[in-house]
């Protein structure tokens, strides 16, 4: 006896079955998009996060010189009555905060370089030293971003927003394909017989299909269903965020420019050159060691405060190239 057959697939389910695939292409294609632009914000935040940490830690490792060589001459002047030991005890408890945050500073730098070299698939030894294009930093203005026009650049390009979307077509695509299965296929059959049977040279031909009187796939349907439903409540939930993403990136934007340009341009130039005329006159003897050490720490509060400033001013731009999905600020 020989023979053949073929199961034919009925209500469509292989096209179903491909539309499935393809859609989980398009997913996937998302999916990548996406990590790219957590990874992208992830460098551009290391990098601007770094350089203004470096200008904070080159602030302090200029005080500490200037520290030591205070303590190093009063070192020198000991024993001989001209500075009593609490005051040395004193510059030198100075120059020991200063010294322990200065290397909590390097360690967070080496922390952002750390995670820039993984994002950059770099050598470890490798360090990165940022240059920014300040003039263009500096020129930014929050206030030629339109949020309507932020809102909609959003809604169409956010990746996260679009695998969300996606999910919820798979979700009804497998709805339909579950429907699909519950619909039995037949098996179409031919043979040939030249001497097993009554009649010689038999040919014949056959139709088979289930009859689904207990298995209509009720339990996966079901499943599929929920899965819209979740689906749809996932999606819903991720296009609710876009709007407030953006709209408290926007609003960052504008608080920290308008925080940053409150300041007088000049004021940190004339803070460092009093800081020198404080730190002249401290070795002179014409102001008290108190004057001097809360100078210092303003100085120090005032370097650190700046630069968190303007690092937190940048920062809200990146939020709103990473929410919108786009390059509003390059």
């Amino acid at each position: 006896i020989t023979g053949i057959s073929q199961l034919i697939l009925l209500a469509g389910k292989r096209n179903k079955q491909i539309k499935i695939a393809q859609a989980n292409v398009v997913l996937n294609e998302y999916q990548f998009f996406d990590l790219l632009r957590t990874l992208k914000y992830t460098l551009r935040t290391d990098f601007y996060n770094i350089y203004y940490l470096q200008q904070s830690a080159k602030a302090y490792g200029d005080e500490i010189k200037a520290l030591n060589q205070i303590v190093s001459a009063f070192e020198q002047q000991k024993g001989k009555g001209y500075i009593a030991e609490k005051e040395v005890i004193r510059i030198k408890a100075l120059l020991y905060n200063f010294t322990n945050e200065y290397n909590d500073l390097k360690n967070q730098i080496y922390d952002r370089q750390s995670e820039l070299r993984q994002i950059l698939q770099i050598k470890p030894y490798s360090y990165i030293n940022p240059l920014p294009d300040n003039d263009v930093i500096n020129n930014l203005d929050p206030l030629k971003f339109q949020l309507n026009t932020l809102l909609d650049t959003a809604y169409s390009r956010r990746t996260d927003l679009l695998i969300a979307r996606q999910n919820t077509s798979i979700t009804q695509l497998n709805l339909n394909y579950q429907k699909a299965l519950a619909v039995p296929d037949v098996t179409a059959s031919i043979s040939y017989d030249q001497q097993g049977s009554f009649v010689h040279n038999l040919s014949m031909a056959g139709f088979a299909i289930d009859l689904p009187f207990f298995n209509r796939n009720q339990g996966n349907i079901k499943a599929a269903k929920s899965g819209i439903d979740a689906a749809i409540a996932t999606q819903k939930s991720v296009e609710g965020s876009v709007e407030e993403n953006v709209f408290r990136a926007l609003q960052k934007a504008l608080d920290q420019d308008k925080l940053l340009k409150s300041i007088d341009p000049k004021f940190s130039k004339d803070f460092e050159r009093l800081m020198k005329e404080i730190l002249i006159n401290y070795q002179k003897r014409n102001i008290s060691i108190l004057e001097f050490l809360d100078f210092y720490d303003s100085y120090k509060q005032n370097i650190l405060q700046l630069n968190a400033i303007q690092f937190n001013r940048i920062s809200a731009f990146e939020a709103i190239n990473f929410f919108t999905a786009n390059n509003f600020f390059n």
